[in-house]
Formats: structure tokens, C-alpha cells, sequence
């Protein structure tokens, strides 16, 4: 983190999840909102003020929210009440408590919705079409910290976070998925065969440490009222990964299509731009794929020794 943050009070939210539990080693200084009230629902207003009523951030990172997919559209309402609702009512909080620092809201490159290729790189500038219920609440959500950062009392910005991966993010995630599945086959555990969805699809991949630190800068450098992609701006298909995994595991193994795990109507195809984010913070990604995969498989790999 920059030395300029450095004697910040920054509160996480979401801090238990994978960004958020990365946000919190790259900080030492931060604090998580589970930590200073571990029964905390994001949506009670009255429990927000009282927590920031003893801790005064002066700055906040806000994570929290129900981020996969399939499953808000299983709950759609849920999905928009916590992460539209919960962040009404975590500005709310911060206004009335006297928070006058900087906050990111943090959203989604799926906000962007089916892209044509020739759109790509995805930039900030092309309007969002979201095709989910969490897109939908992201979009939502967005707006109306825009909105707060025009009429409110404190300066606001937005990521759009296009796909992140690291140690520790969950199998529910295509590579995190296919890194567990080849540590159980290494391990002896499983039969040398890896089941996936539509690995043909290209996306665009970051470390989840260079996400940290783009968020780091925008807390720092970042201009009030925008929104930043905060992606590799490099296309990489899921096969290639996949296979470079295989590679640097040394493992081999038969990959088997399942169609259970496709997804309807998905984005053949996926790269974003940075250069805002680059020319505002300076920010670039540095960490190198093979580095980053390595860090995945080895976690995998760690779990099936113990």
C-alpha cells in the first residue's frame, strides 16, 4: 500500500470474503467491519451507526455483497437488498456519524452485460446491460453512489472488477475450481479427469493483490464521481488457463465437458481497458499469470496435505 494511505483508518466491508481478507494482509492498518461487529447485517442502519460511531474511518472499502451469480437468481430480492440496500444504508451510517474521507464502492465488469466484439476492449464509456439479478443490483448500487458523490457529504468512486483470481478465492470459481480439482488428482484423491463448463470462453484476468492495490490508489489518487475498470486489459481463454495449470502442476489428466456447468447466453469473448485508471492512478498490473497460478494451485495443494 502507498505510503500516502498508510496512517489511514480504512474499514473494509466484505472482509471475510476473498478480496476482502487479501485487502486486509496488503493493510495492515485496516480494520474489518466483521472484526468491530461480527453479527453486523450490512442492512441495519441503526447497528452501522453505532459501530461507526467508536471506529471513525477515514476511509472505506466496500466489499460486501452477494456476488455469485446463479444464486441470485435463485434470490433476486435478497441479492438487491444487500447489495443495493446495505449500501444506502452504509452511506447513511457514514453521513450521520460525520464520516468526511473516501469511499469505493466496489462493482462488476458483468455490469457490462453481452458485449459485441467490436465494443472491445470493454471502456467505461459503454453503457452497462446487465443480464442477472447481481448485475442488476450492481448497476443499481452504482448509480446511486454516484449520485452520492454529486449531493453527499463525502467524495465516492466506482470499480467496475472485472474477473480476479488468487489463493483462497472459492471453487465456485472456474480456476480456483480447476486448481482443487487437479491438487485432489496430484494427491491421489480423485481419478485423473477434470470436469468443466465452457472453457473456449476468453476473459480478462488479475491478480487479486494488483486489484488490492488498484483500490489502494483509488483511495489515494483516484477523482470523485468516477468509475474505473479495474481489469488486466489482457484476453486469456479459460482452455489456456487451464492448461497452464496442468503444466505447472505436472499433472496430466482427460478434461470432460459438463453441461450443467454452462452458463445461458454466456459472453463468448472478454478484455477490458485500464488506461483511465492508469492515467488517474498510475496504476498497472504487475503480477505475472504464471506467478498468480502457481499461488492458487500451491493453496489447493496445501489443503489436500492436511
Amino acid at each position: 500500500m502507498t505510503s500516502a494511505l498508510s496512517p489511514a483508518r480504512i474499514l473494509i466491508t466484505g472482509d471475510t470474503g476473498f478480496v476482502g481478507q487479501h485487502a486486509l494482509v496488503q493493510w495492515p492498518g485496516a480494520v474489518g467491519l466483521s472484526t468491530l461487529a461480527p453479527q453486523l447485517d450490512i442492512r441495519d442502519k441503526a447497528g452501522l451507526v453505532a459501530c461507526l460511531s467508536t471506529f471513525k474511518p477515514t476511509a472505506v472499502l466496500h466489499l460486501a455483497a452477494l456476488s455469485f451469480v446463479p444464486d441470485s437468481f435463485k434470490a433476486p430480492e435478497k441479492t438487491f437488498e444487500v447489495n443495493f440496500l446495505g449500501t444506502l444504508r452504509l452511506l447513511e451510517a457514514l453521513a450521520d456519524t460525520g464520516f468526511t474521507g473516501r469511499f469505493i464502492f466496489v462493482g462488476s465488469g458483468d455490469t457490462y452485460g453481452l458485449v459485441p466484439v467490436d465494443a472491445l476492449p470493454i471502456r467505461e464509456t459503454l453503457a452497462p446491460r446487465p443480464r442477472n439479478p447481481y448485475a442488476v443490483s450492481k448497476v443499481a448500487a452504482e448509480a446511486l453512489c454516484f449520485q452520492w458523490s454529486q449531493t453527499g457529504p463525502f467524495e465516492l468512486m466506482m470499480a467496475r472488477a472485472f474477473n480476479h483470481i488468487g489463493a483462497g478465492q472459492s471453487a465456485a470459481f472456474a480456476i480456483s475450481d480447476f486448481a482443487k480439482q487437479i491438487a485432489e488428482i496430484a494427491a491421489g484423491k480423485r481419478e485423473p479427469v477434470i470436469s468443466v463448463g465452457n472453457i473456449d470462453a476468453t476473459r480478462d484476468f488479475t491478480d487479486v493483490t494488483d486489484v488490492v492495490r488498484a483500490y489502494g490508489l483509488m483511495l489515494e489518487k483516484g477523482r470523485n464521481g468516477e468509475i474505473y475498470n479495474v481489469c488486466s486489459g489482457t484476453e486469456r481463454s479459460v482452455r489456456g488457463l487451464l492448461e497452464r495449470l496442468l503444466s505447472l502442476a505436472g499433472v496430466t489428466a482427460q478434461v470432460l465437458t459438463d453441461p450443467a456447468r454452462y452458463r445461458p447466453a454466456e459472453q463468448p469473448r472478454v478484455w477490458g481497458s485500464y488506461d483511465k485508471l492508469h492515467e488517474h492512478t498510475g496504476w498497472k498490473p504487475t503480477v505475472d499469470m504464471d506467478d498468480t497460478l502457481l499461488n492458487i494451485y500451491q493453496y489447493w495443494k496445501g489443503k489436500n496435505e492436511n
